[in-house]
């Protein structure tokens, strides 16, 4: 990359969707918490010289002592724990405030996606690269969309220009720093940044598509968790038929 490329991974919610004892990020994976495998797809990217993680201050000891078990923290590339805040919005802002660069490549990632391969990034992260400002990863959306008020059904928006974005999502430095600074500075009155992109769209800045993954999808609910598992399980029976 002509860049330095950062990538922010938000693991700093508590994911109560989940029904766990512990917050969402720490929850296991066929023996691997959902930050480590994040952690993990982003070194196979190999595209990604920092690592930041935003954490809440009270899973801070208990982060650091994972990822240092784990041997997740002196692989070549360096990952550090940021304070995180109340609202996604506040971590990532946090985030960005303990980069250095004044330009780089960053990539912004949640933890709950921790099946996403590790080509999806590195197609992000070069999109960003040859001159986007802001790019994200998206897929078709299978279901009908139904709009509605109350409990009744105002239209039904046409699936073809609709798209299911995933992280991560991939922006240019600078853009993004002011795009959070005017947010934070005099947010609009019933603007909710309900991820990054929906920020810069929101600041004016154009964001780019490239093409996601189905494996990228996001670890919510019990069911979610159930079928990563499904997954997972089939991967490793076909890795070894295959030997």
């Amino acid at each position: 990359m002509p860049r330095r490329v950062v990538a922010l991974i938000a693991a700093a919610g508590k994911g109560t969707r989940l029904g766990a004892e512990v917050p969402k990020a720490y929850v296991e994976l066929q023996g691997q918490t959902l930050l480590e495998r994040s952690i993990r797809a982003i070194f196979a990217s190999r595209c990604v010289d920092e690592i930041i993680v935003t954490v809440s201050p009270s899973m801070e000891a208990f982060a650091a002592d994972l990822l240092e078990a784990r041997g997740l923290m002196g692989q070549g590339i360096p990952v550090r724990l940021v304070h995180g805040g109340g609202e996604r919005a506040d971590s990532v802002w946090a985030g960005l405030k303990a980069i250095g660069d004044e330009d780089a490549v960053v990539l912004i990632h949640d933890a709950a996606r921790a099946l996403t391969p590790a080509g999806m990034i590195s197609r992000v992260a070069q999109a960003v690269a040859d001159g986007n400002d802001a790019v994200i990863p998206v897929i078709p959306v299978a279901d009908t969309i139904k709009r509605v008020e109350g409990s009744k059904v105002v239209d039904t928006p046409d699936r073809a220009g609709l798209r299911a974005v995933q992280t991560p999502q991939g922006f240019s430095l600078p853009a993004l720093r002011a795009a959070n600074e005017a947010y934070f500075a005099s947010p609009s009155p019933g603007f909710i940044a309900t991820d990054d992109a929906s920020l810069m769209e929101w600041h004016g800045t154009p964001v780019a598509c490239v093409e996601g993954d189905v494996m990228a999808f996001k670890i919510t609910t019990p069911l979610d968790l159930t079928l990563a598992n499904a997954l997972l399980a089939e991967i490793r029976t076909t890795s070894l038929e295959n030997k």
